[in-house]
């Protein structure tokens, strides 16, 4: 087991990524702190995978500190942090209030600095004891290029690629790793909503309909899985991925290495 004897919080547990990638840290026996709003998260199911829930609003400084300070009661160090929690807007910054470019930064962006912040003591501890800790974010392709109608979540996405950098330089020489996953389409909640939404999915259609259009766009034909995502953020946990850090880890299918006008 690749993480044997490991303690890892993931935030956003509950949600698709989220639940693949805690279902995947038991599996390879981790101790896992799953995260989140509610125990049913976004997918408004409960689930027993073997992991203790906590509790958390990534965007409120006081539940960051509450959450770290039990792993440090319970375990005294946290080999992995995972910021999986986020959320999508689905309009152009036109349409866009205040309110939701602001909401769209809390979770996105200062969520990911409050875990991180409170985090960093414990993933010291785990780093003295002779082998890197590893701190995971969650960035985007559209980090990278850009979905028509999803300003303010390019923006956040395009932070948290920066922000990754530098934990990495910074805190690279204490022993701690800090890399970025940036999915693609994967086939989670968030996407159907994008499918069904009115902003730059399906214009109001709905995922049955899309699947092949989405598909096609694709060099694999395919979008990814949560699945998919989870196996690369276990090998990034894992000491297998010692000499990782300080970059943007893109699962695409290709998606972004393609000329799109070569379809054509």
């Amino acid at each position: 087991m690749m993480l044997d004897g490991k303690i890892a919080l993931v935030t956003g547990a509950r949600g698709g990524i989220g639940r693949a990638i805690v279902a995947r840290f038991v599996k390879e026996g981790a101790t896992v702190f799953a995260a989140d709003l509610t125990p049913e998260g976004s997918l408004a199911a409960h689930v027993e995978d073997g992991s203790h829930f906590v509790k958390l609003d990534v965007t409120h400084e006081a539940d960051a500190v509450a959450a770290m300070d039990r792993v440090r009661e319970e375990h005294g160090r946290l080999d992995i942090l995972v910021n999986a929690a986020g959320i999508e807007i689905e309009k152009t910054i036109e349409e866009t209030s205040l309110a939701e470019w602001n909401r769209s930064f809390a979770v996105n962006v200062t969520g990911t600095f409050l875990t991180s912040k409170y985090a960093l003591p414990l993933l010291r501890e785990a780093a003295k004891l002779g082998k890197s800790a590893s701190l995971i974010n969650f960035g985007s392709y559209d980090g990278f290029i850009a979905d028509p109608g999803l300003a303010a979540y390019c923006a956040t996405k395009g932070a948290v690629h920066a922000l990754t950098r530098a934990m990495a330089c910074d805190h690279g020489p204490e022993g701690i790793r800090v890399n970025a996953i940036c999915p693609g389409y994967i086939d989670t909640p968030m996407l159907q909503s994008f499918f069904n939404g009115d902003g730059s999915g399906g214009g109001g259609g709905n995922i049955e309909t899309l699947q092949k259009a989405v598909r096609d766009v694709h060099p694999m034909r395919t979008y990814g899985t949560p699945e998919d995502i989870a196996n690369l953020v276990n090998w990034l946990a894992s000491d297998e991925a010692r000499y990782a850090s300080g970059q943007l880890w893109v699962l695409d299918g290709g998606l972004s290495a393609q000329v799109q006008q070569m379809r054509l």
